[in-house]
């Protein structure tokens, strides 16, 4: 209990020796370095939090409190926590560039660049020996395998990795032959990561022109490059997804579309048929008007003949009339009977030349009217089907083999038979 009290917690560097996990999950090993050793204990739930699995001879840092193990009175450590060596300084130098880089706005969302929908292609930096590079082009091929995928080769882990990784991000800008860029790699220690956590990457990926999304690592893991990237993905798969649109949905759309698309074609083609029907309800056939013009013509005729007689005898009533006037007055002047038998045939020349007019405009209009004359096209030799019921036959598809029809000619009507039909001969590839 001394020991407990004693100490406060603590930082202990030094090389995990003889590692064991017992079925309970509780972790025993020592830890050492070139002078000593001390035992450690590492309980279950908390060996469940560690991000990575310890082992023989990995160079750790644990956090611990003293304690004695009372059965053999063991002095040993409690560890509280682990992490890899060195990753204590990582952390700090990612804390520092983290604040600087967000000081100056890098990390700022209104200069982050939208994704296109539709992209015309796709850039990858990262190494073709990578796993993620195979996620990421399964992702693509199975939502968009149309899209055209450029990868720009780069190491993504050791010295040389940050350098490679800013030319790889330089060559997708300069040669402007994508319009989204996806900066990926698999997941890993900090260390493994630390490539994009470098102040040259982050620039590059700040300034680069393209649209850019982060797939560094897995969803717990963050890099310098997840801030400043204008999308971060947790996952290369997930960057992937983000960056492409997804086939099966954008058909199933295409789909309901086109379906939406035949309701309002079909809604308007019967508004147009209803209309259409409308309209041929108020349509004369030109038969039946020729027939009723030319009984119009009748009667108008009839009307200015009987115009004319009238016209005519109220005329020669008029002229007895002014007779029997002169008689009684006795105008037994020469010149008086002259200047009236010439009126008198001035009028009757005026009312011949009347009606001769009329008569005229009435064989105008007849002449006018005979090629509408059903019998001078039945005379021309044409001829008139029709079925015993009085319909019209139009057309020769209408017609059936065994039918009886009647044929109108010019001088008489004979009833046929029809033997074979246009759909009985197209049936026997005539």
């Amino acid at each position: 209990m001394l020991l407990e009290t004693g100490f406060p917690s603590l930082w202990v560097a030094g090389e995990i020796s003889n590692f064991k996990r017992y079925d309970s999950g509780h972790c025993y090993f020592s830890l050492k370095d070139a002078n000593a050793q001390v035992r450690c204990v590492m309980f279950r739930g908390r060996a469940a939090l560690l991000d990575f699995a310890p082992r023989e001879g990995l160079q750790v840092e644990v956090r611990a409190v003293v304690s004695l193990y009372e059965a053999r009175g063991d002095f040993q450590l409690t560890i509280e926590a682990m992490r890899m060596a060195g990753q204590g300084a990582l952390f700090e130098r990612f804390e520092a560039l983290k604040k600087q880089l967000a000081s100056e706005g890098l990390f700022a969302s209104e200069r982050k660049q939208a994704l296109p929908h539709f992209p015309r292609a796709i850039g990858i930096v990262t190494s073709p020996a990578a796993a993620a590079l195979r996620d990421v082009l399964s992702t693509l091929a199975r939502r968009m395998p149309n899209i055209p995928v450029i990868l720009y080769p780069t190491a993504v882990q050791g010295a040389d990795a940050p350098a490679q990784i800013v030319r790889a991000i330089g060559l997708a800008a300069a040669r402007q032959e994508v319009d989204t860029l996806i900066v990926c790699r698999g997941g890993g220690s900090l260390e493994d990561l630390w490539s994009f956590n470098e102040e040259i990457v982050a620039r590059a990926i700040a300034a680069c022109p393209i649209p850019t999304v982060s797939g560094v690592g897995h969803e717990t893991d963050f890099t310098i490059a997840d801030f400043v990237a204008d999308v971060r993905a947790p996952t290369p798969t997930a960057a992937a997804e983000l960056v492409s649109p997804n086939r099966h949905e954008l058909l199933g759309r295409l789909a309901q579309l086109k379906q939406r698309q035949a309701r309002v074609m079909q809604y308007h083609l019967q508004q147009h048929m209803q209309k259409l029907d409308q309209i041929s309800r108020r349509l004369v056939h030109p038969g039946q008007r020729l027939v009723q013009q030319k009984r119009d013509v009748s009667q108008k005729s009839r009307q200015l003949q009987q115009q004319f007689h009238f016209i005519l005898s109220r005329q020669q009533q008029n002229m007895a009339r002014l007779s029997l006037r002169l008689a009684h007055l006795k105008p037994e002047t020469i010149s008086a009977r002259q200047a009236l038998h010439q009126r008198q045939q001035r009028l009757q020349r005026s009312m011949w030349q009347g009606l001769e007019r009329q008569q005229h405009r009435l064989q105008q209009a007849q002449l006018q009217l005979a090629p509408w004359d059903p019998q001078q096209v039945l005379a021309r030799g044409y001829a008139l089907v029709t079925r015993p019921s009085g319909d019209l036959v139009r057309l020769a598809t209408d017609v059936r083999a065994g039918e009886m029809l009647n044929v109108r000619f010019s001088d008489e009507t004979i009833a046929v038979e029809v033997r074979q039909g246009i759909q009985q001969q197209t049936e026997l590839g005539l």
